[in-house]
């Protein structure tokens, strides 16, 4: 073989998409008007195929909660090398902070405890994305959309080992009232006596 039949080797850089970059260092790149028309379809879609109110509400749960089981895993797996918080508090404001500021460019407005009940949490927000563009006939005026946030932050939680209930109501804005199980509550008081 001769010399002339060299074959060189270069270094190819491997594409980067949109799936390969951090969640945390990234920037939005969804347009709020493209984000707006989907979430009304979404809440039109299951507006058609439900009676009433509160079943509206649990369709959009559910479906937050099938977002918030996918985000865990991109968030902890992907961002965190599989490390998840241990401690109760440390999930609340890792949901409070990174959580929300990958989904909605900011931090929650407010995280407070309950003061009559160990188990309850809230996670305020003055004006949620979900409800800004989204008007409510008078006849479904106790409707939420919110509660698809309510969804995320529950199977976020669930997921976590954090066994938790998570409503959406009209109050400050929208509050998310997080009730964990008991068992979450003496777990965490264990951990804190160590």
């Amino acid at each position: 073989m001769s010399s002339n039949n060299v074959i060189s080797i270069s270094l190819v850089r491997p594409k980067t998409s949109v799936l390969d970059r951090s969640l945390s260092k990234g920037r939005g790149e969804v347009n709020l008007s493209c984000f707006a028309l989907l979430f009304s379809e979404v809440v039109q879609y299951c507006q058609n195929r439900v009676y009433t109110v509160p079943e509206l509400q649990n369709k959009l749960a559910k479906m937050g909660q099938d977002v918030g089981v996918k985000l865990i895993d991109l968030y902890f797996v992907r961002e965190r090398n599989c490390k998840r918080e241990t401690k109760l508090l440390n999930m609340l404001l890792f949901i409070k902070t990174t959580l929300w500021k990958g989904l909605f460019g900011r931090e929650a407005d407010k995280l407070e405890h309950a003061n009559d009940d160990e188990r309850i949490y809230y996670i305020i927000e003055k004006e949620p994305l979900v409800n800004k563009f989204i008007s409510v006939p008078k006849d479904k005026g106790s409707l939420n959309c919110a509660i698809f946030i309510a969804g995320i932050i529950e199977a976020v939680l669930n997921t976590s080992g954090f066994t938790a209930k998570v409503t959406a109501h009209w109050h400050k804005g929208t509050t998310y009232m997080v009730q964990f199980d008991e068992s979450v509550i003496a777990r965490d008081k264990q951990m804190e006596e160590r």
